[in-house]
This record gives C-alpha cells, sequence and structure tokens, in this order.
C-alpha cells in the first residue's frame, strides 16, 4: 500500500490503524501473504510512503493519520474475504469516466488513485455497475484502483 498527501507527496512516518469492522478494537494485518509475521498496529509508513499490508478474512475499519496525529481519512466495513482488488488503470489527460470490473451500486466501491482514497459521491458518482465518473479530470499518467468490498 502507499499513500500520499493532499499534495501528491508520499505519506512519510503516517500510520495506518486497523480494527474490527464498526470499533476501536485493533485487528492484525500482516506482512506478507502467508500471514505469519503481524504487523505493529499502527502500520507506520515508510520514506516512500508504503507498507505491506496483508488482511485476513475479516472486516476492517481503516483509519490514515498523518507522523503528527492528524486524521487523513477513515473507511469503515472493508470487506477482505468478497474483496476483489482490480488491475490498476492509467489515466488518459482529462480522463472522467473509468470502466470497472461489476459491482453493487451503493458505495460497495473503493476508488484509489495515486493511493489516496477518494470519496465516494464527492470525488466519484457511481454512473452503472460497470462505471464510474471523477468530478474532476485526471492528469495523464495517475493510477486509478478499484476495490470491491
Amino acid at each position: 500500500m502507499q499513500f500520499f498527501t493532499a499534495a501528491g507527496v508520499p505519506l512519510v512516518g503516517g500510520k495506518l490503524f486497523t480494527y474490527a469492522s464498526g470499533t476501536t478494537v485493533p485487528l492484525a494485518t500482516y506482512t506478507d501473504s502467508t500471514g505469519n509475521t503481524a504487523n505493529a498496529n499502527p502500520v507506520i509508513l515508510n520514506s516512500r510512503g508504503e507498507a505491506e499490508v496483508w488482511f485476513v478474512p475479516s472486516r476492517y475499519t481503516l483509519l490514515l493519520k498523518d507522523s503528527l496525529d492528524n486524521l487523513i481519512w477513515t473507511v469503515d466495513g472493508v470487506n477482505t474475504p468478497q474483496g476483489v482488488q482490480n488491475p490498476v488503470v492509467v489515466a488518459a489527460a482529462g480522463q472522467t469516466v473509468f470502466t470497472v470490473a461489476e459491482y453493487g451500486l451503493g458505495g460497495y466501491l473503493m476508488v484509489f488513485v495515486n493511493g489516496i482514497l477518494k470519496e465516494f459521491n464527492v470525488d466519484y458518482t457511481e454512473t452503472t455497475t460497470t462505471s464510474i465518473t471523477f468530478a474532476s479530470e485526471l492528469t495523464a499518467g495517475q493510477r486509478v484502483i478499484t476495490r470491491m468490498l
């Protein structure tokens, strides 16, 4: 995972807290897909704003803070058993509409642009069950990733 500031700079020293969905009870993530080594909670982001974060089958609340403990964003109900991350799409200059794998309408999609989680019905809307439209144009080369919940 990689996170950035609002200015597009890597979120160095950022903190990713992981909880059982709807609670403040810490829920472990792991350093790799084997699930043998748990991350610290919070996970501290490196000099590139990155961390190895692997989830167990569960529902999570994710909370991201900067190194000074200022809240960046939070999302609840991340459903890892059914969750599927789709391939990265690289935006063309001025692109606003993206085709994604089919999902259920109503905010069941997490949308990231260059590692930054976008807000449903603010940063983007769901046009159909296979299409999202951003409120503003993206620049060439921005990376869009979607994850179904």
